[in-house]
């Protein structure tokens, strides 16, 4: 059975939403809800890690993007070994990255007592190095490989240890073709040489603790975020489109309970129609001035 990889389009350059000239009176809003809430949760995507140079889908002139699904990393060792292949590249430019101005003042806001936790799309682990504690990383993390038989972990490092020695030259070799894709992905087609590894416990399947397009968010990371923002008084969502209904339920959740929901994101979201207030702006720049005033 063919899958059908989904083709992520995102807005034109030219729908973006000017910077504001008057930050401190565009987030007035922001901060008098946010002030009136005991503590608020996060819900970040992918838009808070793009000044620290990770790509996203979403944001307008994003270039369009072909996401393996997890049926398709299913079906054949041919689309594992062009996933790992493409991946082999590109996890070392997301272990790379670092935590920027907006990262760092989530941690501070979560360290103040204003934000009790956060709760993220994004698998780059850039919440924790910038020093939040209370993460949960709905779509997992990119420096660990799971097996789909057997359950064992492995670490990122180690596979990549791995795939080099099954692979002597081939990164050397296709380096300077690489065009970073978001979740650890690089663009590039020609990986029929690529040489991949079982699990060394059983021979399973080796695939990286993230969820695919189509793939399902493990229960207990739902029912762990489901709590953080339960706790909360306000929900804050920062740079997600919440095109998918893993962030989208909270928001929903939030909503239901009555909470009010600030959204700060560049273009439109799933999100949008149960918003308290929604505010098109740098995440970086929102975060930072938040931090300052709360």
């Amino acid at each position: 059975m063919q899958h059908r990889r989904p083709i992520i389009v995102a807005p034109g350059a030219e729908t973006a939403t000017p910077e504001p000239a008057d930050v401190p009176a565009t987030l007035a809003p922001v901060v008098e809800i946010l002030a009136a809430a005991t503590t608020t949760a996060a819900l970040t995507g992918a838009g808070i890690s793009t000044d620290s140079g990770v790509p996203d889908y979403r944001s307008p002139g994003s270039p369009p993007r072909r996401p393996m699904t997890y049926q398709e990393f299913l079906a054949s060792d041919s689309q594992r070994r062009h996933y790992w292949a493409r991946n082999h590249l590109g996890w070392r430019f997301l272990r790379a990255a670092q935590p920027n101005a907006g990262h760092r003042a989530l941690a501070r806001l979560e360290h103040t007592g204003v934000v009790n936790g956060v709760v993220t799309q994004n698998v780059d682990l850039l919440h924790l190095r910038a020093g939040s504690h209370n993460v949960i990383h709905l779509h997992g993390r990119y420096d660990r490989v799971v097996c789909l038989s057997c359950e064992k972990v492995i670490s990122r490092e180690t596979y990549d240890a791995v795939l080099t020695g099954l692979n002597p030259g081939w990164r050397e070799r296709h380096i300077d073709d690489v065009e970073l894709a978001p979740d650890a992905d690089a663009a590039l087609e020609s990986t029929a040489d690529f040489r991949i590894a079982p699990c060394s416990r059983c021979g399973g399947v080796l695939m990286p603790d993230v969820v695919f397009f189509g793939g399902t968010t493990p229960r207990p990371r739902v029912e762990a975020a489901r709590a953080i923002v339960a706790e909360a008084d306000a929900l804050l969502v920062v740079g997600s489109s919440l095109a998918v209904m893993s962030g989208l339920r909270f928001v929903r959740q939030a909503a239901k309970e009555g909470k009010p929901v600030v959204i700060i994101n560049r273009g439109p979201t799933r999100g949008d129609a149960l918003a308290t207030l929604k505010v098109e702006m740098s995440t970086t720049d929102a975060l930072t001035h938040l931090t300052e005033v709360l």
